[in-house]
């Protein structure tokens, strides 16, 4: 269970994304709470339940409750926000631009942990949705509160990771059957009984 049977289920092909995963939480500048909230909120945002269910195994271990329930947190607002704030900037009309949002979003205000993490973890979220205005946003909230750019570029790293183990343990899941998934001949491992 957890990062273990992630790091067990990613394929041959992928040794670069398994050992990255490995990198990222064994040699991180993230402090446990900020590494363990930006590995979650990254697995929600990527969509993939097994990385969710796995991550979160792991992730309840390393965080409180109230850690927990902030990571969750800025996985769902910023699923909302980068979608609205990448369409205003993709059309680019002024017009949008200067329109008001008109939506709650009181979780970034008060997300019931320390800013600077929830942010951090608004961040991560926000580089697997590909939303260049809440990165530029975020990215800037994080260094203005002192942290340093290197350890905002490390969430990107655990992001980066994170979505591609859910992109790889998917593909392997959906296409398993025709791909001899499980067949030692094709190079590939057997799949945990979850993917089955």
């Amino acid at each position: 269970m957890g990062i273990d049977a992630l790091m067990a289920a990613l394929p041959d092909y992928a040794k670069d994304i398994r050992l990255n995963l490995g990198s990222v939480i064994d040699d991180s500048l993230l402090t446990e709470q900020q590494l363990w909230g930006t590995l979650l909120a990254s697995a929600i945002a990527a969509r993939s339940a097994v990385v969710i269910r796995e991550v979160g195994a792991d992730a309840v271990l390393h965080l409180g409750a109230e850690a927990l329930q902030a990571a969750k947190a800025a996985a769902s607002i910023m699923a909302m926000s980068n979608v609205f704030y990448r369409a205003k900037d993709l059309i680019g009309d002024e017009a949008y631009l200067s329109l008001p949002a008109r939506l709650r979003m009181t979780a970034v205000g008060r997300p019931g942990v320390d800013r600077v993490d929830f942010k951090l973890w608004c961040l991560g979220v926000s580089a697997v949705h590909g939303c260049g205005v809440c990165l530029s946003s975020h990215s800037a909230a994080v260094v203005a509160a002192g942290i340093a750019v290197e350890v905002a570029h490390e969430v990107f790293r655990v992001a980066a990771v994170v979505h591609a183990v859910a992109v790889t343990v998917d593909g392997e899941a959906a296409l398993g059957s025709t791909l001899g998934v499980g067949d030692p001949g094709m190079g590939h491992p057997q799949p945990p009984s979850w993917s089955r």
